[in-house]
C-alpha cells in the first residue's frame, strides 16, 4: 500500500510539473528547485538509507522464507 502511496504521489507531483499552466515563470522556478534539490547532500543520503533499507527487507524476507520452509518440513510426517 506504500508503494502506491509513493507512487500516487509522484505522479501528481509530475504531472503538476509537466502540466502546469502557471506560465514559464512557474515553470522556471519549479526546475531550479528540483535542481537544487538534486544536488543537496540529503537527496545522497536519503538514496543510500534507502538503498540499505531495500536491502534488510530483502534478507527479511529470505529469512522468513527459510523459517517458513523449515517448519513445514518439520511437521511433515
Amino acid at each position: 500500500m506504500t508503494k502506491f502511496r509513493v507512487g500516487a504521489l509522484v505522479g501528481l507531483a509530475l504531472g503538476y510539473y509537466l502540466g502546469t499552466r502557471a506560465g514559464r515563470e512557474r515553470y522556471e522556478q519549479i526546475n531550479r528547485f528540483l535542481r537544487r534539490a538534486r544536488s543537496a547532500p540529503a537527496f545522497d543520503q536519503a538514496a543510500t538509507v534507502a538503498g540499505k533499507a531495500k536491502a534488510v527487507i530483502d534478507l527479511t524476507r529470505e529469512r522468513v522464507v527459510d523459517v517458513t520452509e523449515q517448519k513445514t518440513d518439520v511437521s511433515r510426517p
